[in-house]
């Protein structure tokens, strides 16, 4: 069976809690890794002591609370950014180092790490953040025979959006349930292959998000210049 072991971070609710539950029944020894447990995503320390696993579930999450820039205090700030980009970085580094190759990373970003969020543009900062560090990381990690992905859902149905929740609801703006999401966590640690970022979105199947490409250099004669084989 695959996980036989894995780690949640953020695991001890919401979308965290889901995949713990799915994987549980699976027979998987789980380590759920929540700050409710003493266990702090974005300190490098407290990673230090995480052991080898199947499958990560690098999880953990906040927003800013305001949508307001002028507004944001610089611990509003600096606490996102260390939870949502840190709890990813410090997480992947350690499991680089351990994971045996067959491992398989899975980084919970957000449809906001591919489109604009006008109501929490820090969130969206943090969950583009991630997007592209999965997929520029991808790479070396497969080197190692691990395999790295990312799944961006869209709005679910958590205590995070517990101020919005009325509003989508009277608008009838449809939601995902956190066990939706986690099922697509599994999904995308069963694909083989890696860097992709899976989107889910309510009434639709979960996919792999095709991203498009940008306009590339040309030389001097006008043809086309592809990227040097180290970037």
């Amino acid at each position: 069976m695959f996980p036989k072991t894995a780690l949640v971070t953020g695991g001890a609710s919401g979308i965290g809690a889901a995949i713990v539950n799915v994987l549980e029944p699976l027979g998987s020894a789980v380590s759920v890794l929540d700050l409710r447990h003493g266990f702090d995503a974005s300190d490098p320390l407290a990673w230090e002591d995480v052991g080898p696993v199947e499958l990560a579930c690098l999880n953990a999450g906040v927003t800013t609370g305001t949508g307001e820039i002028a507004s944001l205090s610089t611990d509003q700030y600096r606490r996102i950014l260390a939870v949502n980009i840190d709890g990813v970085v410090l997480g992947t580094r350690r499991l680089a180092r351990i994971m045996r190759p067959g491992g398989v990373i899975v980084a919970t970003a957000s449809l906001a790490g591919l489109v604009p969020l006008t109501s929490d543009p820090i969130y969206s900062l943090t969950k583009h953040a991630v997007v592209g560090f999965v997929r520029s990381v991808a790479p070396q990690l497969e080197g190692s025979g691990i395999r790295i992905k990312a799944v961006a859902p869209g709005i679910v149905d958590t205590p995070l959006i517990a101020d919005a929740k009325g509003e989508l609801e009277r608008a009838g703006f449809p939601l995902l349930s956190p066990e939706e999401v986690a099922r697509t966590v599994l999904l995308a640690a069963g694909d083989k292959r890696t860097g992709e970022v899976w989107v889910v979105q309510p009434g639709r199947e979960p996919e792999p998000f095709h991203f498009g490409g940008v306009p590339g250099p040309r030389n001097a004669t006008g043809a086309s210049v592809g990227p040097p084989p180290r970037f």
